[in-house]
């Protein structure tokens, strides 16, 4: 099943919340007016999509209904989804140059940041890729344990210290083996105290010195994992997480069980920063490269209804 099928399975919350809304709005259409724009605002709110996001999007179709001369509800869903593709970041590949690669994965706990990294790990190793899993997690006693469990899964190789341990020398280790090993690709796990940003702040800048000096040719992505179930606070947890690090990517675990996959939308839009990869099922194969385009066009519902008055 390609992305396409699975983003529209994962998606099938959100697009029957947000279906019955749109689809009358697109079914009794006659022509942009502010009533329509309400209402379609009024929609993608109710998706998640956030009010900034929302208000712009309709401004905007407002200006081109007018311009394109728009008298199909056809022809407004195409426009639409323009705009919305628009407002997200460019469709971008995780950077895995260098040797080895490092993918720096940070989160609060329970939004599926070991699941998260134990799939990619899969996915690397399935691609005949050498990978490495660094336990920097230390501050949650179960952190090592279970991203231990995913590393044989896996069929990884981990690097782990006691609970406690210094976060930053679970790193510098790690690289040390990966090294040795000839490994093609860090992962590490990092704690995500966003109760506390100093410690936060703290831990990642140590963790990037190591880095910057024992790969300084490495390529770099700092990957956070919202869940997507958790709606709008996904949106204030990645804006705080972004003030503490700087953030390449989204990773949004759990869009399968949300009725709000619009979120999605909002993150990128908002922040500025491209989703990457989403979680859409407990498969090892559920998380997959993110294609904005293909969000879109699953997310806004079909046409259904015949334009009477085209023409």
């Amino acid at each position: 099943m390609g992305f396409f099928d699975k983003i529209k399975q994962g998606l099938k919350r959100t697009t029957e919340a947000v279906t019955e809304k749109m689809s009358d709005v697109m079914a009794t259409f006659v022509k942009v007016d502010a009533d329509l724009l309400d209402e379609l605002e009024e929609a993608m709110i109710l998706a998640d999509l956030g009010a900034t996001v929302a208000a712009k999007a309709v401004a905007t179709l407002e200006q081109r209904a007018k311009r394109q001369k728009i008298n199909t509800s056809a022809e407004l869903r195409a426009v639409l989804k323009e705009i919305l593709i628009e407002e997200m970041q460019e469709n971008t590949p995780l950077d895995l140059s260098g040797a080895p690669a490092v993918v720096l994965v940070i989160g609060v706990n329970g939004v599926g940041k070991t699941t998260s990294i134990g799939k990619l790990a899969a996915r690397y190793v399935a691609d005949g890729k050498r990978v490495m899993l660094a336990a920097a997690d230390t501050f949650r006693a179960a952190a090592a344990d279970q991203l231990e469990i995913w590393a044989k899964r896996a069929g990884a190789d981990i690097v782990r210290h006691g609970e406690g341990a210094d976060p930053a020398a679970v790193v510098f280790d790690a690289v040390a083996a990966a090294k040795a090993r000839g490994a093609d690709i860090i992962i590490i796990d990092t704690a995500g105290r966003l109760h506390n940003k100093a410690n936060l702040m703290n831990e990642l800048a140590k963790i990037d010195r190591i880095l910057t000096r024992e790969l300084p040719d490495s390529s770099r992505e700092t990957l956070l994992v919202l869940d997507a179930t958790t709606g709008q606070n996904a949106v204030h947890q990645a804006e705080e997480f972004n003030k503490a690090a700087k953030l390449t990517g989204i990773i949004l675990t759990k869009l399968d069980g949300t009725a709000k996959g619009g979120i999605v939308v909002a993150i990128s839009a908002g922040l500025g920063v491209p989703v990457k990869l989403v979680g859409v099922g407990e498969g090892l194969d559920d998380l997959m490269d993110f294609d904005r385009d293909d969000f879109i066009e699953a997310l806004l519902p079909a046409v259904q209804a015949t334009d009477e008055h085209e023409g």
